[in-house]
């Protein structure tokens, strides 16, 4: 006989069962109608594109350089599975040209190739926002505040924003230029890693998390000395508006977060809950040159992305934004069989109430142990007493009262019973 296959799910992605995927729906529901509030609507973009759009977020990065999932399909294209949000949502701003602003929410697995550890999968998921069109500064502003909105619903509360400003792309064209003649001076006291990266790519050295580097990197020079005056201006106006919303920041000269395509206005909301010196929760910023990078005319933009998994090991770590999966409203246990459980259970739900069934004509004690299971607080029996009598009997499970019920009355009946306090026995 042969070997049954044992088939597990890939290394670095994980199946997300119930009762926990009852959190990742009550999640998605938070953010979407927070994001319904502010004017976001969904975008829906293709899992995978033309390894051309994410080669845009830069040519230096890890994301592209080691951690892209790449292939050549069948057609001889060079495609991508999605790496990072941003970059086909202006993707599909560039094919589609709508109306601006253009403010869209997302919510998508992403991909990449490193190292699985807590809360960052090579298969992981995110929600996110992009508003294109707009260089206001109090868009950057509503956009951070949606953000702290969001982290606050799930009921966080250890975490701070952290701020930096990287200007307009000759702002820092120029800054790279002044860091990379001072760190080069310095290159023995970098890591090795870090010291690779001084002559192509200087502000990934910003990104270190080695000890040696952050030592060297803390008399570096600053990205504020090297802005203009409309971007030091941007900057002023964003965490003026930030003030008058009562959201605290901190500016940290060397947040760069790791993406070529970002200007302005950069943020991170981090936490220490995992235990990590600072864990980013959610992070974005602006990028006013990607759309013209991906071939469409200048238009500025800014979003933010948020990992789901992160967000839900932090709220463990925090004690909130619990597991319990609703509890079912209704259980219909059936000993007649027939078509009579099967119209009773869907008209429940067409009421709007929870409601499921026993199948594959179960004793009458197996089905009220499952209905005990179900977490269901009412119990809808039919069985050919009531079927003749044209009845329900309808118990609490938690009071164990019990009654017949007209089959015409019972749908509101159980809901006026739903809507009494609930009592249990002593």
């Amino acid at each position: 006989m042969p070997e049954r296959p044992d088939f597990r799910a890939p290394k670095g992605t994980q199946d997300v069962l119930p009762p926990e995927s009852g959190r990742w729906e009550a999640l998605l529901a938070v953010f979407a109608g927070l994001a319904r509030r502010h004017g976001y609507g969904l975008v829906q973009s293709p899992m995978f594109e033309d390894i051309g759009v994410f080669q845009r977020i830069g040519e230096g990065t890890d994301v592209v350089t080691k951690e892209m999932y790449d292939f050549e399909d069948k057609g001889g294209r060079h495609v991508a599975l999605r790496p990072e949000g941003t970059a086909p949502v202006a993707r599909a701003y560039v094919e589609h040209r709508p109306t601006t602003p253009w403010k869209v929410w997302y919510a998508t697995p992403a991909f990449r190739y490193e190292q699985p550890q807590a809360g960052r999968l090579r298969q992981h998921h995110q929600v996110g926002v992009e508003a294109i069109g707009s260089s206001d500064p109090d868009l950057d502003v509503e956009v951070i505040a949606l953000g702290d909105a969001f982290l606050r619903a799930l009921g966080l509360r250890r975490f701070r924003l952290v701020l930096n400003f990287m200007g307009t792309p000759a702002d820092r064209a120029r800054y790279a230029g002044v860091l990379q003649a001072w760190l080069r001076d310095r290159s023995g006291q970098l890591d090795r890693t870090d010291a690779e990266k001084v002559e192509g790519h200087p502000l990934r050295v910003l990104d270190s998390k080695h000890a040696e580097t952050r030592a060297v990197l803390a008399d570096a020079p600053r990205m504020g000395d090297a802005l203009d005056d409309a971007s030091v201006a941007h900057g002023r106006r964003v965490q003026e508006g930030l003030e008058a919303l009562g959201l605290a920041a901190e500016l940290d000269p060397t947040l760069v977060r790791g993406l070529d395509y970002y200007t302005h206005t950069l943020f991170e909301f981090q936490s220490d809950a995992l235990g990590n010196a600072q864990s980013t929760l959610l992070g974005g910023g602006r990028y006013d040159g990607l759309i013209e990078q991906l071939g469409g005319p200048s238009t500025p933009g800014i979003g933010f992305g948020c990992g789901i998994e992160r967000a839900l090991l932090t709220c463990d770590a925090e004690g909130v934004f619990g597991g319990d999966s609703p509890p079912l409203d209704c259980f219909v246990v059936d000993t007649a069989g027939g078509d009579a459980a099967v119209v009773l259970t869907r008209d429940l739900r067409a009421a709007g109430l929870a409601a499921d069934r026993a199948f594959d004509s179960r004793s009458m004690k197996a089905q009220m142990k499952a209905a005990g299971k179900s977490g269901a607080r009412v119990v809808a029996i039919v069985g050919h007493d009531e079927q003749a009598a044209g009845t329900v009997t309808v118990r609490d499970l938690a009071s164990g009262e019990q009654g017949q019920v007209a089959r015409a009355d019972v749908t509101q009946h159980i809901k006026a019973k739903l809507a009494e306090p609930q009592e249990t026995t002593t």
